[in-house]
């Protein structure tokens, strides 16, 4: 079908998954995948370089899903070249150690059939951290429509709740391939400038965390959504007021961020974002 919706026919989704070292917890993800109540999926796996047992577990899948394999470039990397790949008009993401109720596919397809001047949307998630739920926190609750603002101060978009026509790439750019973690952050950023995301009020994704791998519990996200907000208004893409609320968090990020280096004793680090906080 390609990257062309034909008029009438159902509209072929592809699922972006990247892994890497995640064969513990990858075939609850592929089957969540495989089980959608949606027939028209292709899955594309990218293994980011693995050294476990993950080539042996997909090969168990055999032609029901696609694998690319690549030397371990990270998580954007991974994404990119799998959404590069995709044959499909609609893109759904999902990370290896999260997980889809059925419905999901359904629920997303149907909302951009009822409304076809949208690009993207996403649905709400369980949170399970540790092996059990919890309830997210108010500031994590998630908005719908001109999110912008709303996303300045952490990410509020999920790569595992999330759908796109393919096409929003075209205008918005790719995943950031320098960005250890906050990737997520930066492109939703540079989304939610520019369109709505809608969230549909359906807890379809099963988000996981607290595990020891997960990148971001061991590289400082702040440093990354600095680096984030500092080019997207050096971009000139932002309506005055929201380079004004963009560069309004960027002072405070620095702060926080200065005064945390030099209190781990990485003080020319620290001097570094308080003098950048200073000159904002």
């Amino acid at each position: 079908m390609g990257n062309r919706e034909i008029s009438g026919a159902p509209a072929l989704v592809s699922v972006i998954l990247p892994t890497h070292n995640r064969a513990w917890t990858l075939k609850e993800a592929v089957d969540s995948v495989l089980d959608q109540d949606y027939p028209h999926i292709e899955l594309i796996v990218i293994d980011d370089g693995s050294t476990d047992t993950t080539q042996e577990l997909l090969a168990t899948y055999k032609d029901r899903i696609r694998v690319l394999t690549q030397t371990n470039q990270g998580v954007s990397a991974a994404r990119n070249a799998g959404i590069r790949a995709a044959g499909g008009s609609l893109i759904a993401l999902l990370d290896s150690d999260d997980a889809w109720d059925k419905r999901k596919i359904t629920c997303q397809v149907d909302f951009f059939k009822a409304r076809p001047e949208a690009m993207i949307c996403q649905t709400e998630e369980i949170w399970i951290r540790n092996g059990k739920r919890v309830n997210p926190k108010k500031r994590h609750q998630k908005p719908s429509g001109m999110i912008f603002e709303a996303s300045l101060h952490l990410c509020l978009v999920s790569p595992s709740a999330v759908m796109m026509r393919k096409n929003l790439f075209d205008r918005i750019g790719y995943f950031n391939e320098e960005f250890t973690v906050c990737e997520d952050y930066d492109l939703w950023l540079r989304v939610s400038a520019v369109l709505p995301v809608f969230l549909i009020d359906k807890p379809y994704t099963v988000k996981r965390g607290g595990h020891p791998d997960q990148l971001s519990g061991i590289h400082s996200q702040d440093k990354f959504r600095i680096r984030s907000l500092s080019a997207l208004i050096s971009s000139g893409a932002l309506t005055p007021d929201q380079a004004a609320a963009a560069g309004k968090v960027l002072k405070e990020k620095c702060r926080v961020y200065g005064n945390g280096c030099i209190k781990r004793g990485k003080k020319d680090e620290g001097d570094y974002y308080l003098n950048l906080c200073r000159g904002l």
